[in-house]
């Protein structure tokens, strides 16, 4: 799955939209204020979110996210289901 679409909504909301279908809004308000992202706290940063050449979104300020986490948020699968070779490795304790 690779992010396709996104769009700033208001209360630190993104709609997200995926290559698979996969879509709908995340909630990130409780990011907002906590270390890098202290900077949504600025009037108009959060709304300047674009969608990286690499797939990621991204902020002024070197602030980004991890596009497939955001995935698993909105989608609630689990690692293992996102990536099924997670299942597949060995363990070596």
């Amino acid at each position: 799955m690779k992010l396709s679409e996104i769009s700033p909504r208001d209360g630190y909301r993104l709609f997200l939209r995926y290559d698979d279908g996969a879509c709908g809004e995340v909630d990130l308000s409780g990011y907002a204020g906590r270390g890098v992202f202290a900077a949504w706290l600025q009037p108009g940063v959060f709304e300047q979110v674009t969608l990286a050449e690499a797939g990621h979104p991204q902020w002024p300020g070197e602030i980004d996210l991890c596009p497939d986490a955001l995935y698993m948020l909105l989608t609630g699968k689990s690692p293992e289901a996102v990536f099924p070779t997670l299942r597949q490795l060995p363990v070596h304790a």
